[in-house]
């Protein structure tokens, strides 16, 4: 236990090394120059330098889901916290375990609106599981260690630090504090006894998995029990990679255009068994699938966070565990009486099968069937918002827990920097970026980022010279009446090869898998623009059928 006199940017940085923090995502500001100054003789931790605030603290949220541990950002008062907020709301709907440090004004200039000052504490906690300002630089090894708490146990979520200016440079003693870990939540036995007979009594059940905390053991143990029982597993918006998609019991994701095969059989069901999910809008449909008098079904809702059971919906059951250890703790249960045959796996099949469109001279479908072939079945998809990404939500494969980094939230942007952060995380896998037009110029400057640092990276970029769901939705609404939806973009392949990638331009179905192969045989961060038309305007329907109210 360290007690010797440190300033308070050594001992911030000190407690991050016990924590085993060994990166952060940053743009530099000089309202932290004493701990930029402590990394300088820290050589347990990376800087991962970024171009923009919100590509920091969205590298931060992915980091954080593939190490289950808070990723780490730390950004300067006002204009680079105000940036980094997406973030922050991104980790706090995501469940993303994350910690935000922010430079602030001195404590002498407190409440005289000095430069660039925001009262962050009151500016993120309707966003944040806890945000604090750290006066006395004594205390920062409680801060550190309770932030690293809050973020990773029950739902996980975001942590926001401001740090004074002089706090920072003072010269104080301070003891250290131990590495804390995630506490794990058995579930109760009488609960699974609960459970168990509940199953033992449907006749149509289903299981609605995802959420946060999953990991490869509770992917496996909870697609081992539905193979053994029968029960179908739908994946919640965006958390398709829950359990590994070949599992014979995996029946696709709910969300945005899912399959009318599913969204039936979760209509049907008399039994909901709800794993780690939290039933958002998205999942959801408005909370219309599945309602929260949902009357003829009974639900079961598992999950870490105590506070969101029984928050929206009527529970007949509701269990407050880690995922990894109701995974372990399902091996006793059994299914129901009369299992359901796995022929929600073969509805999931048929529908993720992508098939050419006639006449379309870029279809996306045979695009994801091209790098099914062609990338490892443990490919880390990542992509931020938009109807582009819908092609690889329906027809791409996931192979389990951290393979889908994407926004629940739906923020736009997230894409890239999502990328970065996985590339230096798994440098042994491949990671691809999707991007839409509107969404790649969100963060597109993290490509500078991304060769800076010499990650290994694909990145597609969808072009169809539109901010296309907002089109959609205008077409559905106000048929015929576009506004603001239209984009003059740059040319990506040249943008692109002006950061130092490598990069190719795709007008045709046909070129994209050779071009693909060149990419892969490329090093570094290679780009593939894919110029396509927005009247596809989903793998499911065209901007005229939406229009003609079809």
């Amino acid at each position: 236990m360290e007690t010797i006199t440190r300033t308070g940017g050594r001992i911030l940085v000190d407690q991050l090394v016990a924590q085993g923090c060994d990166r952060i995502f940053t743009v530099p500001g000089e309202s932290f120059l004493a701990v930029l100054d402590a990394l300088v003789d820290t050589p347990q931790i990376e800087v991962v330098t970024c171009r923009q605030e919100g590509g920091v603290a969205f590298m931060a949220c992915a980091d954080g889901t593939l190490t289950h541990r808070p990723g780490i950002a730390f950004v300067t008062r006002g204009p680079g916290a105000t940036n980094a907020s997406i973030g922050v709301h991104v980790a706090c709907q995501d469940s993303q375990p994350m910690i935000l440090f922010i430079g602030d004004v001195d404590r002498g200039t407190r409440d005289r609106e000095a430069f660039q000052e925001i009262d962050f504490a009151a500016m993120f906690a309707p966003i944040a599981k806890w945000a604090a300002r750290i006066d006395d630089a004594r205390r920062i090894p409680e801060y550190v260690a309770r932030a690293y708490a809050v973020a990773m146990n029950g739902r996980p979520g975001p942590v926001v630090l401001a740090l004074p200016e002089d706090m920072l440079l003072d010269q104080v003693e301070a003891i250290d504090r131990p590495r804390v870990e995630r506490v794990g939540q058995a579930p109760d036995p009488d609960a699974m006894e609960q459970l168990a007979d509940l199953l033992a009594t449907a006749e149509r059940p289903v299981a609605i998995i995802g959420g946060a905390g999953w990991d490869a053991p509770a992917g496996q143990d909870i697609a081992a029990w539905a193979d053994r029982t029968g029960v179908p597993l739908a994946a919640a918006f965006r958390r398709q990679d829950a359990v590994p998609n070949s599992c014979p019991a995996y029946a696709g994701n709910l969300g945005y255009g899912p399959n009318p095969a599913l969204v039936a059989r979760v209509k049907a069901a008399d039994l909901l068994v709800v794993i780690g999910a939290r039933l958002g809008e998205a999942t959801t449909d408005g909370y219309t699938l599945i309602t929260p008098e949902h009357p003829g079904q009974r639900l079961v809702h598992v999950h870490p966070d105590a506070n969101e059971l029984g928050m929206t919906y009527r529970t007949d059951l509701a269990i407050c565990a880690t995922m990894a250890e109701f995974g372990e703790a399902l091996a006793l249960v059994d299914g129901p009486a009369h299992p359901h045959d796995l022929e929600a796996h073969d509805a999931y099949h048929a529908w993720s099968t992508p098939r050419e469109r006639e006449g379309v001279a870029l279809d996306l479908g045979p695009c994801v069937a091209a790098m099914r072939a062609a990338l490892p079945a443990d490919t880390i998809i990542c992509n931020g918002a938009g109807n582009f990404s819908g092609w690889w939500h329906r027809y791409w494969p996931y192979a389990g827990p951290g393979t889908q980094l994407a926004p629940t939230a739906g923020a736009m942007g997230y894409g890239v920097p999502a990328a970065v952060a996985a590339a230096l995380r798994r440098p042994d896998r491949v990671v691809v970026a999707l991007a839409g037009d509107g969404d790649f110029l969100m963060n597109g400057q993290e490509l500078a980022t991304a060769v800076q640092h010499g990650v290994d990276l694909l990145v597609i970029v969808v072009d169809n010279g539109a901010y296309g769901t907002i089109r959609m939705h205008q077409e559905r609404e106000f048929p015929g009446r576009q506004s603001a939806t239209r984009l003059m973009n740059p040319d990506f392949m040249l943008l692109a090869r002006a950061y130092g990638a490598w990069a190719e331009t795709v007008e045709r179905t046909e070129d994209f898998a050779p071009a693909l192969a060149r990419a892969m045989a490329e090093k570094g961060v290679r780009l593939l623009h894919l110029k396509t038309d927005v009247e596809q305007i989903t793998a499911g329907t065209t901007l005229s059928a939406v229009r003609g109210g079809r």
